[in-house]
Order: C-alpha cells, then structure tokens, then sequence
C-alpha cells in the first residue's frame, strides 16, 4: 500500500470516528433536552398563591426557626405534585426537625433539608423526577435543589432572597412564603455559617403542633476566682521607747 493510499484510509477513519462521537454527544444532549422539555407543565399555571394559611392548612409548611421565628409556606400540588408530597411526607417524618440552613448566600437563597450539613446528604427516600414549571422564581419562591441530573431532587430545598430568573425552568418550583419572610432574611449567611441557623421543627400547619420553645442558651461559666497570693505578714513599726 502506498503512503498515498494509507494516509487517505487513516483519515477516513478518524473522521468517521469524530462523526461517531459528535453524533452520540448530539443525541445524548437532545435526549437530555427532550427529558426536561417533558417535564415542564402547562404555561398556564397561575403565579398567584393564597396567603390565608385556614385556607387548605394541609397544603402549608410550617418552619420554626432557631433565630425565633415562623415561616409558613404555600405548597402548590398544581405546580409540582410529587415534589409536594415528599415534603409533606419527610415533615410528618420529623425529618427536618433539627436540620440547618447550610448554604446561604446574601441576594440570593438559603438551602436546607441536608441531615448532613454539608451540601451532600438526603432522606431514605429515591429520587424524584423533575417537575419542571412555568412559574418564575421571586422573591420567597421555595424551589428543590438537585445535582446536575435534572431528576436527582430528594430533600433538599431552598428559599430565594430576591428574583432569580434564571432558575426558571431548571429547578422545580413548588411554593411560596406566605408569612414570615422576614424571618428568612435573618438566616445566618454562609456556606456554611459558622453558626447556622436551624429548622427547630417543621410542621404541616393542619395538624396544629405548638411552637417549640428554643433551647435555653448555653450557660457560660463564670470567670475562675483567682487564688489568694501569699504575702509576707507586715513587719510592725518599732515603738518608740518612753524616757
């Protein structure tokens, strides 16, 4: 075989195998396209959420924080069923209760729901198909955390500080804060805070559960009493003698 011949056989070759690949990377990204164009919903979705917590009780969550206050969050079914489910289920767990916000970034969220504190963890429970919706992310949207897989939320979730649009579409957003967004914006900044703040109890706000009395803070010990120095006892003054 001449090197004419050969050169032409090894080119062939190399660009049939870079067509190869391109093709595969193209088909793999139209399917990953196609998955999460499938799960966004109807465009017709209302933004508007009803801030009366008697109305559907056992649609709203309730968050007793350890900075001394309570957020109440509208859960949307009609948004992201599965996704609502969960929450309730690992509330009535007692899942949260105890949990930190380990990622809070000032001007745009606060991410909890992480057993773990780092970032990392999650429940029990499989993970979820992403419920992909029209509703955008303002200002007290609740929305799911998830790794680069779109279908990878288990329990985390976070709660935006100010409008992120471009979450829209790419995180599934399952409700809003109803009450208490200042007590949001008092979460502890960090990733993570050095001394976080944390979820004392997570409710569901039918079954009525009390507030929770925050633990008493820790008692700091007084000073130590320094010991006593040994002195030398005063020598008395010589007394001067009558004549």
């Amino acid at each position: 075989m001449n090197p004419m011949s050969f050169a032409k056989i090894t080119m062939s070759l190399v660009l049939g195998i870079a067509v190869l690949g391109t093709s595969a990377c193209a088909r793999k990204q139209d399917a990953l396209s196609k998955a999460m164009a499938e799960n966004v919903n109807k465009t017709n979705l209302s933004s508007l959420v009803d801030p009366d917590p008697e109305h559907d009780p056992d649609n709203v969550l309730v968050l007793d924080l350890s900075n001394g206050g309570r957020v109440l969050i509208r859960l949307e079914p009609k948004w992201a069923p599965h996704h609502v489910e969960r929450i309730k289920t690992l509330t009535r767990q007692g899942f949260y209760d105890g949990i930190i916000f380990h990622r809070v970034i000032d001007g745009f969220m606060a991410q909890t729901g992480d057993p773990t504190g780092t970032g990392g963890g999650g429940s029990k429970l499989p993970d979820l198909k992403a419920e992909f919706n029209s509703l955008p992310h303002v200002r007290g949207t609740v929305s799911m955390a998830r790794t680069d897989d779109p279908d990878s939320a288990n329990s985390q979730f976070f709660i935006v500080f100010y409008p992120h649009f471009s979450l829209d579409r790419r995180y599934t957003n399952f409700g809003r804060v109803i009450s208490g967004m200042d007590i949001v914006d008092r979460i502890v900044r960090g990733e993570p805070p050095s001394h976080p703040t944390k979820i004392l109890q997570a409710s569901i706000y039918a079954d009525h559960k009390p507030i929770p009395v925050p633990p008493p803070p820790p008692a700091v010990a007084p000073p130590p009493v320094p010991a006593p120095v040994a002195t030398a006892a005063p020598v008395p003054a010589p007394a001067r003698k009558k004549k």
